[in-house]
């Protein structure tokens, strides 16, 4: 495994590990993708797999998650917990990615709490933990009693604002729910290292076959998981209608449009 910090180094990387003769390289983050592409023609024993990518080649998968899933079941779950019937979400840079995971979170909680209301904001930036918890709190002041994000590191901030209202708040893209046991009721989870395992049983095998990856609910990769400790303060008619969601969707009762290009 090698961290890069900038465009040649990702070249560098994939020339060393390429020349070196292995058949499977993963790369973590979009930005590898045009790099990946260029590299690969000279590899073309070589598959190379790039998480949130946006191409492909003979020898050139794109891999994402439709994490979406998980955020309508946070929403069917959220209209089943509200009080106010208004809840919340932050992100940080106003991605299309980033909307369409919040339109999932916004279409399941209408689904169960039709008269409801979601208010989402951007910050600009995936860093600043300062700036999510006061957009979280501008939310809260607007009578927002559940928080979700999409903004990496700074979502602590939407954590330490939904602990300070003493609300509750969703996690995301991995199980955050041991970030703040006493605040986070679930997790949208993305299973990174059993997609990787999964890709590489299938090069192994010879039956990988490079393109445009998406991996969901349906195939066990993309999840929501409870906080335990959490689940006997959520009212049990609202497990049950998440759980409903999740079996909707695996079976394609509730299906989404395609994911937009770009990140």
């Amino acid at each position: 495994m090698v961290q890069t910090t900038s465009p040649a180094d990702f070249e560098d990387a994939f020339r060393d590990f390429g020349s070196r003769g292995f058949n499977l390289i993963f790369a973590h983050g979009f930005e590898y993708t045009d790099t990946a592409l260029k590299v690969a023609k000279l590899f073309p024993d070589t598959t190379f797999v790039i998480t949130s990518g946006s191409g492909s080649a003979s020898n050139v998968a794109s891999l994402s998650f439709k994490i979406e899933e998980a955020a309508y079941v946070l929403g069917v779950l959220a209209g089943g917990v509200t009080k106010t019937g208004v809840i919340g979400a932050v992100g940080g840079i106003q991605l299309p990615s980033i909307r369409f995971t919040f339109d999932g979170y916004k279409r399941g909680f209408i689904s169960a709490r039709p008269d409801g209301k979601v208010l989402i904001s951007y910050i600009g930036n995936f860093e600043d933990v300062g700036a999510a918890k006061e957009a979280a709190l501008a939310e809260v002041s607007q009578r927002a009693d559940l928080l979700y994000h999409e903004a990496d590191a700074a979502g602590l901030g939407v954590f330490q604002a939904a602990a300070q209202s003493q609300i509750f708040a969703f996690g995301t893209n991995r199980n955050q729910n041991s970030v703040m046991p006493g605040t986070i009721l679930a997790s949208a989870v993305t299973d990174i290292p059993a997609s990787f395992l999964k890709i590489a049983a299938e090069v192994r095998d010879h039956k990988f076959h490079p393109a445009m990856i998406e991996y969901g609910m349906k195939d066990g990769l993309v999840r929501v998981v409870f906080n335990d400790a959490l689940v006997p303060k959520i009212p049990h008619a609202a497990v049950d209608r998440a759980t409903s969601a999740e079996q909707d969707i695996i079976a394609g009762r509730v299906t989404f449009p395609p994911v937009p290009q770009g990140n």
